[in-house]
């Protein structure tokens, strides 16, 4: 390709094809082997040009094949561009940055530019810079960006800044967010937008500790926090239970004047919401008054805060207050403030109450949890017994409200210990059904009601089932197991299980060592219950009245009279009373064996003559 050589053609403008901005080039070129072929501008020279005669295009094929220089293809086409004077490098570099076929060559011109003393980069040139080294993701390029920055003595736009910082943040790359804040610190106003950026940034992520201690930078550098910056902090140390840091921040920040509606709202909230926590509801309702007073609008999360503040403190007027304020506003959407009035209502014992808050969850379209329902069905079974357990049941069921997984749990295990196994067969049948089959409180349950039934086959292909499905057995479904087979005197089986216990690393407790030396003393194998207790008690087991009725029988028959002292003694010792047919046992063992003296102590020690 032939170019004109007239002295009118010395002015050339380059057009870049995505936007309008013009860069003249007057000074004599030099060749640089990176810069592009200017095909792609040859319209524009020649409109810009004067007396120039159309640029003639010669037969390509007589031109040498480009040389692979790493480049894009497409960006080859630029291999014998000229380089411009030291102010217009600024302009060919956005240039390049605005089309997508030759931004990494941009990128590469910069790094060239900069050799140039006199070369200074624009705001908008790091912007551009900026953006393509966050989509490609080059860190190395970024942290050596931070030291033109200091260099130069320049920073990019606030926005760029920010939305640099938050996706450094993004990516966990903590050191170089701690160089660009650094950097920042020389433009307050950059700096300050920066900050904030990087904290909301940590809080997203949990990290709280981060938000503090950048915060903590800004007050050492002199930099003063805006209301926004206050908030990021003062949810941090909301999030690690500081109440009293989060109040003198709320302090400090109200000397100052606020123009955002929604910071100032957000501050009262997080401060609202940190004192609820910490159990100072009354001290949040105070401040939640002087928000609304402000005129600052409510929010339904401040309301919940507050009545679940009072509920956990059994303030049963001023939650139920708030809670009727919150629902004529409109207010009540969060499950958990209905959650914490059932719990208040319940220990109280005021049951009746619990079923006003269901009613009032369907007067705001809200679904009864399943926390609800359960918290709701244990109440009435603990307070009121288990008859009353059944009724509400139904009657919640009657109302169309849809049991979950914890409900069914708990009310299967209510119609096991009424003995109405066949009732708590069918929900667990239609638990199943509605895909709640993997509840190890409902199967262990089942299990046990039907070792008591004595259907101990069907046990066992429930726990086989429950293994299939991959619900792993726990200690109370063993110790169903070891108290069945051992009932029915299955020896074999209950040392299997033990062992199954010990293979799956199921750590036995005190009821499984029970139901162990219960067996074997039923089926008058003593040493082996011997063997089990000093298991026990080697690991630190502590004997209660089942473990130390059995223990006293198996001493008594086996006439081990010191080690039924000794197991008297550390029963009187633990506290642990007997009842009269063990007391009478101990006894006479004592009595039999001549031991005059420690069957008196028995007499003394257990109260009885």
């Amino acid at each position: 390709m032939a170019l004109p050589s007239s002295p009118d053609c010395s002015l050339y403008t380059i057009v870049s094809a995505k936007t309008t901005h013009k860069h003249t080039l007057n000074s004599p070129f030099k060749s640089i082997p990176f810069l592009p072929h200017p095909w792609r501008y040859l319209g524009v020279f020649a409109a810009n040009s004067t007396g120039c005669p159309p640029p003639i295009i010669e037969d390509t094929s007589t031109e040498p094949p480009l040389v692979d220089n790493g480049l894009d293809p497409k960006s080859q086409d630029f291999q014998h561009f000229a380089e411009p004077n030291t102010e217009d490098s600024n302009g060919l570099i956005c240039t390049l940055f605005e089309d997508p076929q030759t931004e990494e060559l941009a990128h590469k011109y910069y790094e060239k530019a900069k050799e140039n003393p006199e070369f200074k980069p624009e705001k908008s040139t790091l912007k551009h810079l900026i953006k393509y080294l966050i989509r490609s993701k080059y860190w190395s390029s970024l942290l050596s960006m931070c030291e033109d920055l200091k260099s130069f003595q320049v920073l990019p736009d606030s926005f760029t800044c920010c939305r640099l910082i938050s996706f450094c943040v993004r990516a966990r790359k903590f050191k170089l967010v701690n160089t660009l804040l650094e950097v920042f610190k020389t433009d307050e106003e950059i700096a300050i937008m920066a900050f904030d950026s990087a904290m909301k940034g940590y809080n997203k992520l949990h990290m709280y500790s981060s938000t503090i201690v950048a915060y903590g930078l800004m007050k050492s550098s002199g930099i003063v926090p805006d209301p926004g910056c206050y908030f990021r902090v003062m949810e941090a140390y909301m999030k690690t239970g500081e109440s009293e840091r989060v109040l003198a921040l709320f302090e400090e920040v109200k000397t100052g004047r606020i123009d955002s509606l929604p910071i100032h709202k957000e501050i009262y909230r997080v401060l609202c919401l940190s004192l609820g926590k910490s159990g100072r509801a009354f001290e949040a309702l105070k401040f939640f008054r002087e928000m609304t007073n402000k005129g600052i609008p409510s929010d339904q999360s401040i309301y919940s805060s507050l009545i679940c503040s009072f509920a956990k403190i059994h303030e049963i007027k001023a939650a139920e207050e708030l809670f009727l304020e919150a629902e004529s506003k409109k207010m009540l959407r969060d499950p958990k403030a209905f959650l914490e009035l059932v719990l208040m209502y319940v220990e109280e014992g005021l049951l009746e109450k619990t079923m006003e808050i269901v009613a009032s969850m369907k007067r705001v379209k809200i679904r009864v949890s399943d926390c609800i329902f359960s918290a709701i069905i244990n109440g009435f079974s603990k307070k009121r017994g288990l008859g009353p357990a059944i009724k509400v049941y139904e009657d919640m069921i009657l109302q169309g409200h849809e049991p979950g997984q914890v409900t069914y749990a708990s009310i299967i295990s209510v119609y096991y210990r009424l003995g109405l196994y066949p009732k708590a067969e069918i929900l667990f049948s239609e638990m199943e059904k509605k895909g709640f089959d993997k509840c190890i409180v409902a199967y262990s349950t089942i299990v046990a009601m039907y070792g008591k039934a004595g259907k101990l086959g069907d046990a066992m292909r429930l726990v086989a089932k429950m293994k299939e499905k991959g619900c792993e057995p726990n200690v109370w479904i063993y110790n169903s197991l070891l108290d069945m087979h051992g009932r029915a005197l299955n020896l074999r089986q209950v040392e299997k299980t033990w062992k199954e216990m010990k293979r799956r690393k199921i750590m036995a407790d005190k009821v499984s060592y029970t139901s162990m030396i219960s067996a074997y003393s039923k089926a008058r194998e003593f040493e082996k219950c011997l063997k089990y207790y000093n298991e026990f008690r080697m690991n630190g087991g502590g004997i209660d009245r089942a473990m130390g009725g059995i223990m006293v029988g198996v001493f008594s028959k086996m006439s081990r009279v010191d080690e039924l002292v000794k197991l008297l003694q550390d029963m009187k010792m633990e506290g642990t009373r007997l009842d009269a047919r063990l007391y009478r046992s101990a006894f006479n063992a004592l009595r039999d064996a001549g031991m005059q003296v420690q069957a008196k102590w028995l007499q003394q020690s257990f109260g009885m003559a």
